[in-house]
């Protein structure tokens, strides 16, 4: 495990995703925090705020390496297998990335709007340290 997710977790879309990546990565390379969390979120010092702007990656050896909203999900997928062609692909497209970003900033303010809201917070197999909440 190299990197931590942090994400909506009453969020249907976000969850959606988290579960994707959940298929994908089998826990090799990502761990999942919901924002909900807040102490284990306090323990990184973040915080309720800092979690509006949208989803946010850290880099687990590095943790002050950190990406949030648009940049974090590009660096995903750039991390997933072959995702670096898709991603430097996306980023090289003349007006792509900029679309891509007000587009994510849309989603993240309306999600509940657009995609519904979870009546529990979903939690990982795949959370950080083990330190699952069921």
């Amino acid at each position: 495990m190299n990197y931590y997710i942090i994400y909506d977790g009453n969020c249907n879309l976000c969850v959606t995703w988290v579960q994707l990546l959940e298929n994908l990565d089998k826990g090799k390379l990502f761990r999942y925090i919901p924002m909900q969390d807040h102490q284990t979120l306090q323990e990184w010092g973040i915080t309720p705020q800092d979690c509006e702007l949208g989803v946010i990656l850290i880099n687990a050896n590095a943790p002050e390496q950190r990406w949030q909203g648009s940049a974090a999900a590009e660096e995903i997928g750039r991390l997933l297998p072959l995702g670096s062609v898709f991603v430097d692909a996306y980023r090289a497209l003349p007006g792509v990335k900029w679309t891509g970003d007000r587009i994510y900033e849309q989603v993240r303010d309306n999600r509940y709007s657009l995609f519904g809201k979870r009546p529990s917070t979903y939690h990982s197999v795949y959370c950080a340290e083990n330190n699952c909440k069921f």
